[in-house]
């Protein structure tokens, strides 16, 4: 019986992981519908354990529940977004305060390949590609914290925000490709100076940011 027990909750959790990872990757859109069977097939599972993985991702408001059949990524206002923000400034930003002083050498110089993964992806429009080194290059730096809780509180934010940035791909009117606040962090990290790296981290937010506020607020002022 326990090792029955042991061998669901084992599955309950990957199932968890793999739902996450499509949240944080953006590869589902505010608003979206999450049908449990095609989510279930697709991780070759039954539906039990998404249905548990999606009440777990409920409790850290990355989801919501409309019915047994399906869970919702929640709508895009501009209430959420600033509340995420201010959260994400706070706690990233100190993420990276901490890691500045941590980073090897050998740290800085994978930084610095996974940024240039980064701006060779956005500038060939492989969008997938650049939401893919963007993650890996922000928790690269908030691992290099040292902080498991704190890390793991960012990844519940990202769960959230991951929907969000597959708009930010798609406004016409974004003016922040390459971000240019990465090289900013990784000479901070070069420099070990604390205060820069966590500027550079908010801004990064910050100017990213841009576009979806402008977007939020033209549809504040529409309605």
């Amino acid at each position: 019986m326990d090792v029955a027990k042991n061998n669901q909750w084992s599955l309950s959790l990957r199932t968890y992981k793999a739902l996450r990872e499509t949240l944080i990757l953006g590869r589902f859109a505010p608003g979206e519908r999450l049908l449990l069977d095609p989510i279930a097939h697709s991780l070759g599972t039954s539906i039990t354990p998404v249905r548990e993985a999606c009440i777990r991702l409920v409790g850290e408001q990355a989801l919501e529940f409309k019915s047994g059949r399906f869970a919702m990524v929640p709508e895009l206002t501009h209430a959420r977004y600033m509340q995420l923000r201010l959260i994400r400034l706070e706690l990233e930003g100190l993420a990276a305060e901490l890691a500045c002083g941590r980073a090897a050498q050998s740290d800085i110089d994978e930084l610095s390949s996974t940024h240039r993964a980064f701006v060779a992806a956005e500038r060939s429009g492989d969008f997938a590609e650049a939401k893919r080194c963007n993650r890996a290059f922000h928790f690269r730096v908030y691992r290099l914290s040292g902080m498991e809780m704190l890390v793991s509180q960012i990844e519940s934010l990202w769960a959230s925000m991951g929907p969000i940035l597959s708009l930010f791909y798609g406004m016409r009117d974004n003016d922040y490709i390459g971000a240019a606040e990465h090289d900013n962090l990784i000479a901070a990290f070069r420099r070990g100076d604390r205060s820069a790296a966590r500027e550079a981290i908010q801004q990064d937010i910050i100017r990213g940011g841009a576009p979806i506020l402008r977007y939020l607020n033209e549809k504040e002022a529409a309605a």
